[in-house]
């Protein structure tokens, strides 16, 4: 469903922050927050969080973590 849309390694997880610095622009790369770059894909604005990221623990009380710390990134970034 993301495929073409954010970038995904190669067992189709969605990459984000960190795991994205080869395929970013230096555009995406200045937005970015200390808290963004750990969930925020390479679409600005569009996060991944829980079981679909890239280098998630896979336990849900890991997904329940990502997805409370992205409702607060998706506040920010609205208000931005």
């Amino acid at each position: 469903m993301a495929r073409g849309c954010v970038v995904q390694d190669k067992q189709g997880f969605i990459k984000t922050g960190p795991n994205l610095t080869p395929e970013i622009s230096p555009a995406h790369a200045g937005r970015w927050g200390a808290l963004r770059i750990f969930f925020e894909t390479s679409l600005p604005g569009v996060f991944a969080v829980g079981d679909v990221r890239s280098g998630n623990m896979k336990r849900v009380a890991s997904a329940v973590g990502e997805g409370s710390t992205a409702i607060s990134l998706v506040h920010q970034t609205l208000h931005e």
